[in-house]
């Protein structure tokens, strides 16, 4: 449902989240919280953000206004997985707004009222409203809706306005982020001299045989580690064992599955709905009514893949067909019925190489047409599309051979759909394209395609009914009302003969246990009302009735060896086994000689195209050391100090070095670092200013 089309339509809507939230944020918001002042609660604080306090008021405003938003662009309220993204989305929102502020005033970037207007009305209009305003009968972008809103303003009431003005802050807050974004992102640049290191990197190749002796050839039973000696480990290493705050608990797991009675009324109702699909003259009606899917009227265009519930068990299907039920591997029945088929929106795919010019003019523009000419000639001599994307496209398609999947004419610019919409055949376009975002050399993977089909289904789940939901609880009830400690969880789960989980190291923001699924307000119980020892309440989650005990709370700071103790037993007794291994090993002068110590476990191997810029030995798996040692190595036939990777130990023998040949351009390799380092930019930046911000989040004792 379009953004803005329909807001007049929605108003009541918009009245209705504005008193409520009022309402919410004025007395409910306090009463409700887990910590509610009103009724004598400790902090109400969800945060801290550059020293300052987030209330949890001031949080809820947030996410009621990203909600909003949600509930605008989708016509719908949010699920709770997605209430989740909401939430965390909102508290991104306020680390923005405390901290990217301080950035953009003293770097002056501003949105002026003319940008603003050319965003939302001129030629440069923001991609949500392009998304949301479209024709349903062209799929095209359609002016004539943002236009008509946009003059209805004047007469629209002031929560109509307001939520334009929210909007319009929204986009430029977006735009503003773009802009400090971009301004580090295109500051980044690789000089000549790591190009020239990326390409030995890439291109220096060693022949070199590896033994490798595996941690495991020593038994640990060889090997004794004392308590002491794993807490020293953890003291010296403290930064690599931070941990949040974190419990250990048991669980005993009241799964509700269907019962043969319910299984049997779920098929007979999907078999009637079938009967009834058939005859339906308004499939998208009678579905909608009566499905329990997401997607119960669907259309499915070029690209687009059509349920495999249906391509999988009907070889040859035909509109007005009605095919089903089918049982899906996630316990659900479901019909499909093929109500339309017709000619939709012309889509094609394709794959490009882009060389970014934007910004560019003269002799700097004319350096990149050249680039781009000779990748071209290239490819056209055989290099794989594919391979010459990955090495100098300059956008995200690059890591994916270029491929921009199905599109219309209209997702692209008029230049770039133009050409390849005219394309006759698949394959290589033998002309650079340029747009104004550079030179593009586009390779046609599939021709334009219009068949479009509507398909209606119907879906039931295939769960247990509210007698055997009933049946369940009073299980999970009785035992949770006659257990008291954990001794008695112990003894009562013996007795009854019910199996008894653990779930340790539990973080405070988990919202599953194990494999269960939503499991939050366990989690939240365990750590803001219990204490150890402390059996819960029955929860009710999708799948099943949880009873939980708490077995021991973690405070954040270094782990206690209780959190890490089998990870740090591996470690410390691993760097004992490799001192033993050495020990073993060292007067023999020979890799041959040092596998027979190891007969059973140990093996040799060569590897005779080993790159520098490799992190993987074959064989052995991830050990980047040993890569390192093997070109350090001066002369053939030079054998390597015994090297201690995670894995076991390795000890290598040069055959020979292929350095990497002098060429006379590094550019390729510069623009390839650069490339990588600017697509970082963002991510990287937002963690640093987030670890500057010292940024503290107790959300967890809230949702």
């Amino acid at each position: 449902m379009a953004l803005i089309k329909k807001i007049r339509q929605r108003t009541g809507l918009a009245i209705g989240v504005i008193a409520v939230g009022l309402i919410f944020f004025l007395v409910g918001g306090d009463i409700l919280s887990p910590n509610s002042t009103l009724l004598g609660g400790g902090s109400n604080t969800v945060g801290e953000i550059a020293g300052e306090s987030i209330s949890y008021e001031e949080y809820i405003r947030k996410i009621e206004e990203t909600k909003f938003s949600f509930q605008q662009n989708t016509g719908r309220t949010p699920s709770e997985p997605e209430m989740n993204s909401i939430r965390e989305q909102a508290w991104r929102a306020l680390i923005v707004d405390k901290v990217f502020a301080e950035q953009y005033d003293a770097l002056g970037l501003t949105v002026s009222d003319a940008e603003l207007v050319d965003l939302v009305q001129g030629k440069n209009i923001i991609a949500e409203l392009r998304q949301q305003l479209t024709n349903p009968e062209t799929g095209e972008f359609d002016r004539t809706q943002l236009v008509s809103f946009l003059q209805s303003l004047d007469e629209g009431g002031p929560e109509q306005r307001a939520y334009w003005a929210q909007q319009e802050r929204m986009f430029a807050d977006a735009r503003l982020r773009i802009k400090y974004d971009n301004l580090l992102s295109t500051s980044e640049f690789a000089t000549s001299a790591e190009g020239r290191l990326e390409h030995k990197m890439a291109n220096s190749v060693a022949d070199v045989d590896h033994l490798f002796i595996p941690f495991y050839a020593i038994a640990d039973t060889s090997v004794n580690v004392s308590d002491s000696e794993l807490n020293s480990y953890i003291t010296k290493n403290k930064e690599k064992y931070k941990v949040s705050n974190a419990v250990d608990l048991d669980y005993i797991s009241f799964n509700l599955h269907p019962s043969s009675e319910d299984s049997a009324a779920v098929i007979s109702e999907i078999r009637k709905l079938t009967e009834e699909l058939k005859e339906s003259t308004t499939d998208s009606v009678f579905v909608v009514r009566n499905s329990e899917g997401v997607r119960p009227f669907a259309s499915f265009g070029p690209g687009d893949a059509l349920p495999e519930t249906l391509t999988s068990n009907v070889d040859d299907f035909e509109v007005g067909g009605t095919y089903g039920p089918f049982l899906t591997g996630s316990s659900t029945y479901i019909t499909h019925k093929v109500s339309s088929k017709f000619d939709g929106t012309p889509k094609m795919r394709a794959a490009h190489i882009l060389f970014g010019a934007q910004g560019l003019e003269g002799e700097a523009k004319e350096e990149v047409r050249r680039n781009a000419q000779d990748v071209l000639k290239e490819i056209q001599g055989g290099l794989n599309f594919a391979s010459a994307a990955a090495q100098y496209g300059q956008d995200g398609t690059a890591q994916r051979g270029g491929d921009l999947g199905w599109f219309a004419k209209a997702d692209f610019v008029e230049e770039f759909a133009e050409v390849s919409f005219i394309a006759k055949n698949t394959g290589l376009i033998p002309i650079l394209v340029e747009t104004e975002y550079g030179f593009h050399i586009i390779s046609v993977t599939d021709l334009p395609q219009t068949e479009t089909y509507k398909i209606a289904s119907i879906e039931l789940e295939l769960g247990p009914s509210d007698a055997t939901r009933n049946d369940v609880f009073r299980k999970a009830d009785f035992f949770a009302a006659n257990t008291g400690n954990n001794k008695e969880f112990a003894a009562n789960a013996e007795k009854e003969g019910y199996r008894i989980i653990q779930a340790n190291n539990v973080d405070a923001f988990a919202r599953n246990l194990n494999n269960l699924q939503n499991a939050r307000e366990v989690i939240r119980w365990a750590f803001n009302d219990a204490s150890e020892g402390k059996v819960s309440e029955v929860f009710e989650l999708d799948n099943a009735y949880i009873v939980a005990t708490l077995k021991k709370k973690y405070e954040e700071g270094t782990a206690s060896l209780d959190q890490v103790r089998q990870e740090v037993l591996t470690q410390v007794r691993n760097e004992k086994k490799a001192e033993m291994i050495k020990e073993k090993i060292k007067d023999k002068s020979t890799l041959e000689e040092m596998q027979s110590v190891f007969s059973d476990e140990a093996s040799l191997a060569n590897t005779a195209d080993l790159r520098m810029s490799a992190s993987v030995l074959p064989g052995v798996g991830f050990a980047p050391k040993a890569v390192g040692a093997a070109f350090s190595l001066k002369n053939s036939g030079d054998i390597s100090k015994p090297i201690h990777e995670d894995v076991g130990i390795i000890v290598l023998k040069l055959n020979s070095i292929t350095p990497a040949a002098e060429i006379a351009d590094y550019n390729s390799y510069q623009r390839q670092l650069t490339m990588n380092a600017s697509q970082r930019t963002g991510y990287m930046i937002m963690m640093a200013l987030e670890d500057l911000a010292n940024v503290k989040d107790y959300r967890y004792k809230f949702f």
